[in-house]
């Protein structure tokens, strides 16, 4: 497991591991760090940072999203390149 790990109460490590390993399934992203409190005597809080997922740029061209245009055919480039681009 490469998650930072913050448990000053010595919680065991297996119940750490599983809980990680629990919510990594859940919401489909990896745990950057994890912070464990023991709250009473079988309940911990816990606190997790994530790490970044990686976006691409998304356009829509034509009514297609694409993220970029190098499969495009010589029409298609000649579209995006034609365009009118709008500044915020």
């Amino acid at each position: 497991m490469n998650a930072e790990i913050i448990n000053p109460d010595n919680i065991p490590m297996e119940f750490i591991e599983s809980e990680i390993n629990q919510v990594q399934k859940e919401k489909n992203r990896l745990v950057a760090k994890a912070e464990f409190h023991r709250v009473g005597e079988n309940d911990a809080s816990e606190k997790f940072w994530w790490v970044p997922v990686k976006f691409n740029r998304i356009r829509r061209i034509t009514g297609y999203l694409v993220g970029t245009t190098e499969r495009f055919n010589n029409a298609k480039r000649s579209e995006e390149r034609d365009r009118v681009k709008h500044s915020c």
